[in-house]
């Protein structure tokens, strides 16, 4: 059964039982209510009548009263029957036109009639009863219980038709709200099964409000991500396989060319020292893909520790002094503000750190005309680490690509440092960026949450 259907039979049985518990206590309550009302209307017409024969008693004092008299005090109303019985269980007078023939047999007697008794003592269930003293003997007034049933009944089944029309109403409304609430798990549901095929570019979002609605863009931002990951990764096999391509035909080439006689004495030299350059390359590539995927899928090969940032930056010049002088480029470092005199302390892994600098300052190296800048500064509680050139800058169409892999710009190597760069930076909790200075030149920056 399906969870729409589940769902409003279950609030269906509810509202029935809720109904009709509710029904059988406003019977109840009716009829208590009409039972009270009922003896405290018949005591009141019992005072008016009880004062009306006291009256009479006391102006023909002395004489017996006129059945005529009496019948004039026992007015009352159609519905209720008025009985005065004397001292001695006769009854005097009666409104009563026409007598069942149990009560006839009772009232032709005396009180201790015990169909009478149980009248005028309240144990009868046909009957309700008030009994008063009044000089000539005893005033009962009877009115049957079937008149208040009648009105129960009457204002009951009003009242079970406007139940039924509200349930009906719920019902109805629980049906509409209920389709509104289920119809966008439903469409969820087949977003999910694109999903499942794959299909993530496919996936849209559905409108939906409260915890739904969060679920939902929860999904559609999940399928997102899902699909530029699908598309990150065609990318980067395609990439990887142009990569390796490349220095593996070159390879191929020439080791050919030098087994078949086509490179002899100096281009046959010439032959293996670009065989062993590209199979350098080739290396290169392979191992920093091997170390990408590790960042990116182990745990246990980044170990974290306190790590000074003076220290990290200090043995990264020295290593990258050989090449700078060859270049003929000169490297500053500066530190700003309470860098100078506070420690520069992260959590990172050491080795994974001082690699992720030497890449920035590599690709700095790369494009520097006359100067690579290192300024370290604390800002807000981070650790902020920049390396600046004096060179042509990063083109715009690059930038927002420049950490992903096999993205390199003019001159580039492998397309990969700076995406290792970026991944060992994150594994640190910290962030990279890239832009270009006003006055020409790129800038990397590396931020850290300070170790405490």
């Amino acid at each position: 059964m399906k969870l729409l259907h589940q769902i409003n039979l279950a609030f269906g049985l509810l509202l029935v039982v809720v109904l009709g518990v509710a029904a059988v206590l406003i019977h109840f309550v009716l009829m208590d209510h009409f039972m009270v009302s009922q003896r405290q209307e018949l005591r009141s017409i019992g005072t008016t009548v009880a004062s009306t024969l006291s009256l009479q008693a006391s102006q023909t004092a002395g004489t017996a009263s006129t059945a005529s008299s009496l019948e004039a005090a026992l007015a009352v109303p159609l519905d209720v029957e008025a009985y005065l019985v004397d001292t001695q269980g006769q009854v005097l007078k009666s409104t009563a036109s026409t007598l069942t023939a149990a009560k006839a047999g009772a009232l032709q007697g005396t009180m201790a009639s015990s169909t009478l008794k149980e009248i005028t003592t309240g144990n009868s269930g046909s009957y309700i009863a008030s009994v008063s003293t009044v000089p000539q003997g005893t005033l009962t007034l009877l009115t049957p219980v079937s008149k208040v049933k009648a009105i129960e009944r009457e204002l009951m089944g009003r009242l079970l038709i406007v139940l039924g029309v509200g349930g009906i109403v719920a019902l109805l409304l629980s049906v509409l709200i209920t389709r509104r609430l289920i119809l966008p798990l439903a469409k969820l549901r087949e977003e999910l099964k694109k999903v499942r095929e794959r299909q993530f570019g496919e996936v849209a979002l559905v409108k939906a409000g409260g915890e739904i609605g969060a679920v939902s863009r929860a999904v559609h931002e999940l399928a997102g991500e899902l699909d530029r990951y699908s598309r990150a990764q065609k990318q980067f096999f395609q990439n990887a396989s142009h990569e390796l391509k490349t220095p593996l035909m070159s390879i191929a080439g020439y080791a050919e060319g030098i087994r078949d006689g086509v490179f002899e004495g100096e281009s046959s030299r010439k032959g293996l020292d670009i065989i062993l350059s590209e199979s350098g390359r080739l290396t290169k590539i392979v191992t920093e893909m091997t170390l990408l995927a590790k960042l990116d899928s182990e745990e246990d090969i980044f170990q974290t520790s306190a790590v000074a940032i003076r220290e990290i930056v200090t043995e990264a010049i020295e290593r990258m002094n050989p090449l700078l002088a060859a270049k003929g480029l000169s490297l500053r470092t500066i530190y700003r503000g309470a860098a100078q005199t506070q420690g520069l302390v992260v959590q990172a892994d050491r080795d994974k750190l001082l690699q992720a600098l030497l890449n920035v300052l590599s690709n700095a190296a790369r494009y520097a005309k006359e100067t690579i800048v290192i300024e370290a500064a604390i800002e807000s509680g981070q650790v902020l680490l920049t390396v600046a050139d004096d060179g042509k800058g990063i083109p715009d169409g690059l930038l927002p690509y420049l950490f992903h892999r096999f993205v390199k710009g003019k001159d580039g190597e492998t397309g990969l440092g700076l995406a290792i760069s970026r991944a060992i930076v994150e594994r640190c909790g910290g962030r990279i960026t890239a832009s270009n200075r006003a006055a020409g030149g790129a800038v990397i920056s590396l931020s850290f949450p300070r170790a405490a």
